[in-house]
């Protein structure tokens, strides 16, 4: 293994993490009973989930950017 694809499974994994972490906009209990969805509403995010949502953004820019970087 190349030292590129030691650091991309390293981003992989701490993406991974990062999107688990992240909490669900939905219930699963309006999904399947057709209620009125809040789907398109102006929710905006703050505090931690603002930090964790631009996280995920640079650690997905960063996966991408790797994983092309490991094709050549």
């Amino acid at each position: 293994m190349r030292l590129i694809d030691i650091v991309l499974l390293v981003v992989s994994l701490f993406l991974i993490t990062l999107v688990v972490l992240q909490s669900s906009k939905d219930s699963i209990d309006s999904a399947f009973s057709g209620e009125k969805s809040e789907l398109f509403n102006n929710q905006k995010q703050r505090g931690y989930e603002l930090l964790l949502s631009r996280v995920t953004l640079g650690t997905s820019l960063l996966f991408i950017t790797l994983s092309v970087f490991a094709m050549l």
